[in-house]
């Protein structure tokens, strides 16, 4: 692995040396290097092609998209402390606006994205202006590399589009006294765009690059396709494809262009397909991860203090450089390490509990049936099979106790000694200094046997995962052609990777269910993946007739929020409502009938109200273009309601 790391490291420090610069292209103070010198050279070309994924890199890290919390924090996935400046909260508080800098890393937004997209321009450029040589020492490098430059392009306006919509495609680059007269795009007209440099990309990298070889981390002729896949699945979303028809209701430039058009999700189901197609030297490219066997239980310390709850493949799959590898569509390795877990510990662990799992994501992890099958929580068949509320964290989703650290959950003390969890009494319980306010703490990408001596890297999550893709397949087929066996069995296989049930016989003749089943499943399978802010914005939840309905429901529950909370469930309304304006909890209450043993205490679990959020349709399904960036650019126009 030592070459892995060498790789990562060299971009780190070339990102040092040639942080992009409006005026890099003139002779540079530190290097002295002129345009020529620097195109005439293939090493001083790779060494812009490293800093061009370094941007790429800072524009999308699930794990700190707002630098010191996920983007979990400003959706129904998670709650987050109020360190750092109070980030997450303040976009949930609506306390962000199109006069100042947004709060969190500012790398992901407008400016700092399409600066990394000058610098491409210009390196792409340059190359054909010096004729830049190819690597003496390896043949066809530069083209290589060319290749991943119009992959990196493609990419950036991918992120720009999720973020801000309709953009402008910037295909060369801009002098500094250019006319400043550029208008924003329809999306399906981007998302052309972005194919073209994807297929153009893919004739010119490398098949792929297995885990031993020092460029492991490139872009590959996988990573083209997944970018491919991902743009057309986009565009087939209701967000762009039958908006006004699920209840968007705002004037984007390009309105007319998003009514429902069936052969978008044709175009995804096909782009999906040749991912999940490709083949290397006749084998399959990419394959579940399937290492270990359902009796493997032992953690990253070889230890199972997981009461068998934690299958040892679920821990691995996020740090085994074979699923990297065999899953990974696109990813980023070193993207953190120890520190970042110590950010998220329990206070017993001596952690903050930045980001605090709420019981919008929890109710997701489906009820294993003594049937077989798996339904969610809120369902009726999952009451008569014996789910029960009180004691609700019996017979879930495997990837629930992967993902999730619940009162009464197997766990352990800063000692690493065995222990169960406790947010009724002591440093962990609810709402003590630094303890989680919902109920839950973050498992998912943690070493839970790591006891602070040393460090270690996080190489994930990936930014695309091949799950991602059977889900964007098997939602075009059941969108264009209803649910088929295929499909079925293919949403299975992900599900059974995970020792799960599989889905009941009904989601094959059953065209809702099925879809209600893969979003689910999505939601489920790529929690705190940066996934959760872009899909609830595409399927239009917070103007959806049905999660408006429901909210009015919730607010007719009750006197007040709490009192909602607790009996909108007990009137099995379903699912809490989706439309990103509050957050639940779950909290123990002693109980002598309580079936949740602590400690010689008993508890039963219920359901609260933890707060309201802000969202408001349409303004917030796009974040807005900053007033000083249309200063410079009159001819761009601001999202709706900003």
């Amino acid at each position: 692995m030592k070459k892995i790391y060498k790789l990562f490291l060299l971009f780190g420090i070339l990102f040092c040396l040639t942080a992009c610069s409006e005026s890099f292209l003139d002779k540079e103070k530190d290097d002295k290097k002129s345009e020529e010198e620097v195109y005439s050279r293939y090493e001083e070309v790779n060494k812009n092609v490293a800093t061009a994924y370094w941007n790429a890199r800072y524009a999308m890290r699930p794990l700190v998209w707002l630098e010191h919390f996920s983007s979990s924090v400003i959706t129904d996935e998670c709650e987050s402390s109020n360190v750092e400046g109070n980030i997450g909260n303040r976009y949930n508080q609506g306390d962000w606006s199109p006069n100042s800098d947004f709060p969190g890393n500012n790398r992901q937004f407008w400016n700092s994205m399409y600066s990394a997209i000058r610098h491409i321009n210009l390196t792409l450029e340059g190359i054909e202006k010096y004729k830049t040589p190819d690597n003496p020492l390896s043949p066809g490098d530069l083209e290589r590399r060319i290749g991943e430059l119009y992959f990196l392009r493609g990419y950036m306006h991918y992120r720009l589009m999720m973020l801000y919509g309709e953009i402008p495609y910037i295909d060369h680059s801009i002098a500094t006294n250019d006319a400043m007269k550029f208008e924003r795009e329809s999306i399906h007209a981007v998302v052309d765009k972005i194919v073209a440099d994807a297929e153009t990309a893919y004739k010119k990298v490398a098949e792929m690059y297995n885990r031993s070889d020092e460029h492991f981390g490139r872009v590959d002729k996988g990573a083209c396709l997944g970018l491919i896949a991902k743009v057309r699945w986009v565009a087939a979303t209701p967000l762009y494809n039958g908006a006004t028809q699920f209840g968007y209701q705002g004037e984007r430039i390009f309105e007319k262009e998003y009514g429902y058009k069936a052969e978008r999700w044709i175009a995804a189901r096909d782009a999906a397909k040749r991912v999940l197609d490709m083949t290397v030297n006749g084998s399959p490219r990419y394959k579940l991860f399937d290492k270990y066997d359902n009796h493997n239980f032992q953690d990253d310390g070889n230890r199972n203090l997981n009461g068998s709850l934690l299958y040892r493949r679920l821990w691995d799959m996020f740090y085994d450089f074979e699923s990297i590898q065999d899953e990974g569509v696109f990813f980023v390795t070193l993207d953190k390490d120890n520190w970042w877990q110590g950010d998220q510990y329990a206070p017993s662990r001596g952690g903050g509990s930045r980001q605090q799992p709420v019981q919008e994501q929890v109710d997701e992890y489906e009820y294993m049936a003594p049937d077989g099958y798996g339904y969610p929580v809120y369902s009726k068949e999952a009451r008569d099979a014996g789910y029960d509320d009180s004691n609700p964290y019996v017979n879930r989703d495997p990837r629930f106790y992967r993902d999730i650290i619940y009162h009464g959950a197997p766990y352990r003390d800063n000692n690493n000694n065995p222990r169960q969890m406790n947010t009724a009494e002591g440093p962990d319980k609810i709402n003590a200094n630094n303890a989680t306010t919902t109920g839950y703490y973050l498992r998912k990408f943690m070493k839970d046997g790591y006891n602070k001596s040393g460090g270690f890297d996080i190489h994930s999550p990936a930014i695309w995962r091949l799950p991602e893709f059977i889900y964007i397949y098997a939602e075009a087929v059941n969108e264009t052609a209803g649910p088929n066996q295929e499909i079925y069995d293919m949403i299975n296989k992900v599900r059974a990777r995970s020792f799960m049930n599989p889905m009941p016989p009904s989601t094959l003749t059953n065209k809702q269910l099925m879809r209600e089943y893969i979003r689910r499943e999505r939601r489920v399978e790529l929690f705190y993946e940066n996934k959760r802010p872009w899909d609830c914005r595409l399927y239009l939840e917070p103007s959806s007739k049905e999660e408006l309905d429901k909210e009015k429901i919730f607010k007719a529950s009750g006197h007040d929020n709490t009192e909602r909370s607790v009996n909108y469930w007990k009137q099995h309304h379903g699912a809490y409502p989706k439309c990103q304006r509050m957050i639940n909890g779950m909290h123990p209450v002693e109980d002598p009938n309580g079936k949740i043993e602590i400690d010689g205490k008993k508890y039963r679990m219920e359901r609260f109200c933890k707060e309201e959020r802000v969202f408001e349709a349409p303004k917030h399904y796009y974040f807005p273009i900053l007033n000083t960036e249309l200063n410079v650019c009159p001819s761009l126009k601001q999202n709706p309601g900003w």
